[in-house]
């Protein structure tokens, strides 16, 4: 069995497309990603063969365009897609797309085109469409105000999609013989799609309109060893608080490195920071600055984890029973801050930018025992790998596709056609 893996995005996006190819491979598959340039090293670390598609991920980020020029953004990764992609894809079973819509837009695609099955999987339920939550705006295209009824939004959402990628996606399209898409989020979603995201912390309504299988989040247990330093700092007092960003490049927060070291200060505490694509590296002596490093052992060991709401980080930190401070910076951010908060783990920092004062009081809340006590109870109800549930659900649909059995599991993927 031959499975290609693709995104575009951030280290968010690969790492789950990471934990599933170990998975697969484990089970017999070969295995290979396409996914932005950056995360070669990454993937090359667990031995997965990387597909570079597009420009750098982090590059693009930082470049934080205005939202008039989404679309011309939009079809240069469409594009990419259908030039790295069919080469790779062409002798697989079977394709998993994720990432950036109009990247899945693509991929799904190409898919189409050289005749392969394909299921689409997202890592929030936000972009799947239920009467029971409202879909996220796209910058420069809000929603009328006043308007509440999801359905209707979900109807609006739909016309901005279409809107924004449809004409770069169809003209894709037609150069490689592929007949338009009417709908393209529809399209890409497709009649059964999966759901990458713990129950506990992301719950998919049981009676929704769409046929969603939830697997659980995927990720890769971690056995690294903390770096010596690291190692020798956390046991050279209490535990610090760490404060990581990700790969948000943190434009609106000024003076932010600052914040940081002072806030946590204020609380007593000593500091863990990384530096991550905002590139924090404060100086200070009760602080760390921290490259890569195995959050999965890290995050126990500290006194609160701040960050910026990406779903992994979310999800780690929930796994590790450790209060939250989440500062949201931009799409299902918010969502995840105030799961967070409605479960309890957590505070939900109000806006984007923190100021010492800010900061300092949500840390305050964050640091209380009723927080800590409530996060371990959380961490023990989080369920099980689901990479491991995906890689089996994939295996167990190409053996139905081998013995020409297209029982329900198979037809989870859409098929080779659209």
């Amino acid at each position: 069995m031959r499975v290609l893996l693709s995104t575009y995005g951030s280290r968010g996006d690969v790492e789950p497309l990471l934990a599933l190819a170990v998975q697969l491979r484990a089970l017999g598959a070969d295995v290979r990603v396409c996914a932005p340039p950056d995360f070669e090293g990454l993937l090359a670390g667990a031995g997965v063969t990387l597909v570079p598609v597009g420009p750098s991920a982090r590059e693009l980020t930082k470049l934080a365009p205005p939202p008039s020029s989404l679309p011309e953004r939009a079809a240069g990764v469409i594009a990419a897609q259908f030039s790295a992609i069919p080469a790779a894809a062409g002798d697989c079973d079977a394709m998993v797309a994720t990432g950036m819509l109009p990247a899945a837009a693509g991929a799904l695609s190409v898919a189409e085109m050289v005749g392969i099955p394909s299921v689409y999987v997202s890592f929030q339920k936000l972009v799947l469409p239920s009467p029971d939550h409202a879909p996220l705006a796209y910058p420069g295209r809000p929603f009328p105000p006043g308007v509440r009824d999801n359905r209707v939004l979900w109807e609006l959402d739909a016309l901005s999609v279409d809107a924004l990628f449809g004409e770069a996606l169809n003209g894709c399209r037609a150069r490689n013989g592929l007949p338009p898409v009417d709908h393209v989020r529809d399209y890409v979603i497709g009649a059964r799609p999966w759901l990458a995201a713990d129950p506990v912390l992301d719950p998919w309504p049981s009676a929704s309109d769409l046929a969603v299988v939830q697997t659980g989040a995927w990720f890769q247990p971690d056995d690294r060893p903390l770096p010596a330093d690291l190692e020798a700092f956390l046991d050279a007092g209490a535990p610090p608080v760490y404060v990581g960003f990700g790969s948000m490049p943190m434009h609106s927060a000024e003076n932010l490195p600052r914040v940081v070291v002072e806030s946590v200060r204020a609380q007593g505490r000593r500091a863990i920071v990384s530096h991550g694509w905002a590139d924090l590296s404060p100086d200070a002596d009760d602080c760390f600055v921290l490259g890569e490093a195995n959050h999965q052992a890290l995050f126990p060991r500290v006194a609160a984890v701040v960050h910026h709401g990406g779903a992994g980080t979310t999800s780690t930190a929930t796994r590790s029973g450790t209060p939250q401070v989440v500062v949201p910076q931009l799409a299902d951010q918010p969502y995840w801050a105030r799961r967070v908060a409605d479960l309890g783990i957590g505070v939900a920092h109000d806006g984007p930018a923190p100021t010492l004062e800010s900061l300092s009081s949500a840390l305050r809340t964050a640091l209380l025992p009723e927080f800590r006590a409530r996060a371990a109870a959380v961490a023990a109800t989080t369920g099980a790998d689901g990479a491991a549930v995906a890689a089996g659900l994939l295996v167990e649909m190409s053996a139905g596709r081998v013995c020409a059995c297209r029982g329900d599991f198979w037809r989870s993927l859409r098929p080779a056609g659209g």
